[in-house]
């Protein structure tokens, strides 16, 4: 979440900032319910200090001898007063806390403003978008000719968008993932966690996917006598392992901290209708490299450069021409102050595909989740910033591969990075 106090003597830029992302938020009645909250603490605060005195001042009357029953009767019209205006200030805070989570991160000074897609920029290319010298097929057509890939027995088990991998496709799924985990960890630096898959409400509202994505969300019951959404199947292994320091202190001598977790991820991708979702496009269910950080604010700009050319260092590996966009600030995710899409050319469906989103959120998430660090030479306590990444999606990672290295007799000829861990 922003802070309170940013917001209150900001409220221009604020206002700003929320309609470059397309927010539709009152900030005025925000702003006018926190100063009616603010003047309901003060006379609160004011009314107590006023009781206390009134405490002391019936102890030395009463030891004194002296009646006290005025002071007295006057005390129980004031803390009369003092449970009306802590009742309404309670009302308040839970509107007010509600509010102040929908209102997204701003963007930095350098994205570009736009409504949507259309403002995103091409900053730079890798590679040349492959011409094959024969009529190439698209994915799934490679894919079920090959039987590596069956949506049927995905929808017949779950539903659509749940696909089966079977074969020397099951066995691609498990080699990207170990071999982008292994480049991760010895060459970028990374320490490799393990997430739980499934997450509890505050992990979800820290990293900000509620309340404003909950609806493209696995919801859950995790015990009995909960409601629905106490517990969610997690969207991306950012969620489990940016909460992973909910609450710590750092010290600013182990910063930046880098972690790479393997997960699956589930989404219902309620808003892609009249998208592309042909076979590995856009499913719910798909496998996912995610690198977090946690730095220090000085150097969070200089860390998601470096994040974005991890995720390169991957299609690189990989040989896949790619291309990586600038996002405009209307098409960056809730919680974002400036992201990097890369995206994957696929020969046979003729598109582009993102394969990677990589972000940084300034002190936004670390609000939320109360993450701070303690200054070496100050000891002052302060918000880190917390940035993540795809280091990459698998599905449409897959999808471009087997587009990229088809043969003209429907074979795939893997990349030389890959060969060894597909035992080729």
């Amino acid at each position: 979440m922003l802070d309170l106090k940013f917001i209150r003597e900001n409220p221009d830029t604020v206002k700003k900032g929320l309609a470059s992302k397309g927010v539709a938020f009152d900030l005025d009645a925000f702003l006018s319910l926190d100063a009616e909250r603010r003047s309901m603490l003060k006379e609160a605060e004011e009314l107590k200090a006023k009781r206390n005195e009134a405490n002391n001042l019936i102890v030395r009357l009463k030891k004194e001898g002296k009646g006290a029953d005025e002071v007295i009767s006057e005390m129980k019209a004031v803390s009369q007063k003092i449970g009306v205006l802590d009742h309404k200030v309670g009302e308040i805070d839970k509107k007010f806390a509600g509010l102040a989570l929908s209102i997204p991160n701003m963007p930095l000074p350098d994205v570009p403003v736009s409504k949507g897609p259309e403002g995103n920029k091409v900053v730079r290319t890798w590679g040349e978008p492959k011409r094959l010298d024969f009529k190439p097929k698209d994915h799934l057509d490679l894919a079920i000719a090959l039987g590596w890939v069956s949506m049927e027995a995905g929808s017949k088990i779950t539903g659509a968008g749940f696909p089966v991998y079977k074969g020397m496709g099951a066995r691609l799924e498990r080699a990207l993932i170990n071999f982008m985990l292994d480049l991760h960890v010895s060459k970028h630096g990374y320490t490799e966690v393990w997430p739980p898959a499934i997450v509890n409400r505050a992990s979800m509202k820290g990293t900000g996917q509620i309340p404003k994505m909950e609806g493209d969300m696995y919801a859950l019951v995790a015990d009995e006598g909960e409601e629905k959404g106490s517990h969610f199947l997690i969207p991306t292994a950012e969620v489990p392992v940016t909460n992973f320091h909910r609450d710590d202190i750092l010290e600013e001598k182990d910063l930046p901290v880098k972690y790479a977790a393997y997960s699956p991820c589930f989404r219902k991708e309620a808003g892609s209708y009249g998208k592309d979702t042909r076979g590995l496009s856009r499913v719910h269910q798909f496998d996912k490299i995610e690198m977090v950080k946690f730095v220090k604010p000085e150097t969070s700009g200089g860390e998601l450069e470096s994040l974005v050319r991890d995720a390169e260092d991957v299609l690189q590996a990989l040989e896949l021409p790619y291309r990586v966009l600038l996002l405009g600030s209307g098409d960056m995710s809730f919680a974002a102050a400036k992201c990097y899409d890369l995206e994957v050319w696929a020969p046979g469906t003729q598109k582009w595909f993102e394969v990677s989103s990589c972000s940084v959120f300034t002190d936004f998430q670390a609000r939320r989740m109360n993450i701070r660090y303690r200054d070496s030479k100050t000891r002052k306590l302060e918000y880190v910033h917390t940035l993540n990444g795809s280091g990459v999606a698998l599905a449409r990672t897959v999808l471009c591969l087997l587009e990229n290295f088809q043969t003209p007799d429907g074979k795939i000829d893997f990349p030389k990075a890959l060969k060894p861990y597909l035992g080729l």
